[in-house]
């Protein structure tokens, strides 16, 4: 069914807010890397990974859960992490932000929790352990606790998310309990590496992570569809370089869990954060959006620039990371901004130029 405009005009605003967040947050980052720029509120820099994870991706999954699941209640959830993605960018007392994006989590918690009610498998339940890990992360930083030592949970939420999600679709290739079993091990393993604490709990998660991208790689839909010209072989492409991102991530934090700091963290972080799940938002941002706001974005072309560049600015960051070049780490930060706002572009362009479209009647794709 079609959006009413008031509806879409309430979705567009929360977009709007977790693109507020994405904007801050990229700031920040460049900050962080040591690029000279107007300080417009001092603990920006700070901010940067729960501006990105939070006041960013948790508002997007949030959102696009509430459109799925149809209950007004649900954008409760969007809308507290939407706020406190604000209050970290607008430097409001401590604990406002923290507590904000807490309440957030909490509510994308009951969205999970709904969803499970109303279909309990494996893949729902997987996603709202995603859910919980995000929360849990929330409430340890709102308790004091530095950021790298929640920022495995951080992780957690998301992966957990889109795994779950593309477990779901996997079943599009067909059945096999054989194969769900294997998923389900490995996310127990990946379940206990999260909940140990340091370094020995970062190898464990890294040597699940690296096994999920196997997993996803082998049986996900995507190599099915990579054949297929236009739209499918784009999604295709970009969910296939997330997968193969992650198997990187994996392995970094087999080999470097525990780091707290450094170029060696860095590398862990954003093979993970930037490699993985931004190459899935590329990729399914063609359909979200429609499902979300009632718009169209047709596929184009050069939708590609924008996940090669993202693929290139991360070969030069971890190339940066591991050889302890800090200028070629400093550039390919900045040119994985430059990637994100390409893709904005190119996708508002896309979508400025398209009919309205009906959404999806399951919901968006996370």
């Amino acid at each position: 069914m079609a959006v009413a405009p008031a509806a879409r005009r309430g979705r567009l605003a929360l977009l709007v807010l977790s693109i507020l967040a994405l904007l801050a947050g990229m700031w920040a980052g460049l900050e962080r890397l040591g690029w000279t720029l107007p300080v417009f509120e001092p603990a920006l820099a700070a901010a940067h990974g729960p501006l990105m994870v939070s006041g960013f991706l948790g508002t997007l999954i949030s959102l696009e859960r509430a459109v799925a699941i149809q209950e007004p209640w649900a954008y409760a959830a969007p809308l507290l992490s939407g706020l406190g993605g604000l209050a970290l960018l607008g430097g409001m007392p401590a604990p406002v932000g923290p507590l904000l994006i807490t309440l957030g989590s909490l509510g994308l918690v009951g969205i999970f929790g709904r969803i499970m009610w109303r279909r309990l498998a494996w893949f729902t339940v997987v996603m709202e352990a995603g859910a919980l890990a995000w929360l849990m992360a929330n409430v340890a930083w709102l308790a004091g606790a530095a950021l790298p030592v929640v920022v495995s949970w951080l992780a957690g939420f998301l992966v957990l998310t889109i795994v779950g999600e593309r477990l779901d679709l996997s079943r599009l290739v067909g059945r096999d309990r054989g194969r769900q079993a294997v998923f389900i091990a490995i996310v127990a393993v990946y379940a206990l590496g999260l909940a140990l604490v340091g370094a020995t709990g970062q190898r464990i998660a890294g040597i699940a992570m690296a096994g999920l991208a196997g997993w996803l790689w082998r049986y996900d839909i995507a190599r099915r569809i990579v054949g297929r010209p236009g739209l499918p072989r784009f999604i295709a492409v970009g969910l296939l370089s997330g997968y193969a991102w992650l198997g990187v991530g994996g392995v970094l934090w087999m080999v470097f869990g525990g780091a707290l700091a450094g170029p060696r963290y860095d590398a862990m972080l954003h093979a993970v954060f930037l490699g993985f799940v931004f190459s899935m938002v590329f990729a399914h941002a063609p359909i979200i959006l429609p499902a979300v706001l009632g718009r169209a974005v047709p596929y184009r072309a050069w939708f590609y620039s924008h996940i090669a560049l993202l693929n290139l600015s991360l070969v030069a960051r971890l190339a940066g990371d591991l050889g302890d070049w800090y200028s070629v780490r400093a550039w390919g930060g900045l040119l994985s901004v430059a990637a994100i706002l390409l893709f904005l572009l190119n996708t508002l362009s896309s979508a400025a130029t398209a009919r309205p479209a009906r959404p999806h009647t399951q919901g968006p794709r996370s």
